[in-house]
C-alpha cells in the first residue's frame, strides 16, 4: 500500500503544525486529529528524527516544523511515517532480489519498476506546499 495511516497522519499533522506557526503538542494534535496519542508520538518522533520537525521540552514544548512547506517532500514525509520508501506492488526493486527468486523470468517486472520510478519522482517533487495550497 502506497500511503498508510501513518502517512496520513504525518501529513494532516505537519499541516496544522505548519499552520499555527508555533509548537504544537502531541496532546492537542491527538485531540485535534481523532488520533491516538501514542501512535501520532511515534510518528510525530520520526519527523523530527528525519530533520522535519524539532521537538521541544517543558512547558511550551511541542513540534514544529523546521523546514518551509516549500521544502518538504512527500516523499520526505512518507519515508519517515513509514520507516521505508513508499511501494506500489511488493516487488523488489531489482530483479535480482526477488524474495520468490523468480525476478529474472518475471515479464512483467520491468513495467513494475518503471512505474515505481514515475511514482517515486513525482512523490521527490510533490511538496507540502503543493498539496496545502488552496
Amino acid at each position: 500500500m502506497l500511503l498508510t495511516r501513518a502517512s496520513e497522519y504525518a501529513l494532516l499533522s505537519l499541516a496544522l503544525i505548519g499552520e499555527s506557526g508555533e509548537p504544537k503538542d502531541v496532546d492537542t494534535l491527538s485531540k485535534q486529529l481523532g488520533i491516538s496519542k501514542s501512535f501520532l508520538a511515534k510518528i510525530l518522533q520520526n519527523l523530527a528524527k528525519k530533520g522535519i520537525l524539532t521537538s521541544y521540552k517543558g512547558a511550551k514544548g511541542g513540534f514544529a516544523l523546521n523546514k518551509k512547506f516549500s521544502e518538504i517532500s512527500i516523499m520526505e514525509v512518507i519515508n519517515a511515517a513509514e520507516g521505508k520508501s513508499p511501494a506500489v506492488f511488493e516487488c523488489s526493486p531489482s530483479q535480482q532480489s526477488c524474495p520468490s527468486d523468480r525476478g529474472m523470468q518475471c515479464i512483467i517486472w520491468p513495467f513494475l519498476n518503471r512505474l515505481q520510478n514515475k511514482i517515486d519522482g513525482f512523490l521527490e517533487n510533490l511538496t507540502l506546499k503543493d498539496i496545502l495550497e488552496k
